[in-house]
């Protein structure tokens, strides 16, 4: 059985930094890069759908790959 899997997308105009994406992230994925989000680790990303669920810019899209 294998987990599902996500990529990440950051549309970085959207984001104002607010750092909402990297508290909520389990695995660790996203971190801040000075006042942008960016996906430090992208291959951890279980597909929860946190960051983009609790973006309140739009910001970040997640794609759930096989």
């Amino acid at each position: 059985m294998s987990k599902a899997k996500g990529e990440v997308e950051i549309i970085e105009k959207y984001c104002k930094g607010c750092s909402i994406c990297v508290e909520f992230c389990p695995t660790k994925v996203l971190e801040m890069d000075l006042f942008v989000v960016k996906a430090a680790k992208p291959e951890a990303c279980i597909a929860c759908m946190q960051c983009e669920l609790r973006c309140p810019d739009f910001a970040i899209k997640v794609t759930k790959v096989a």
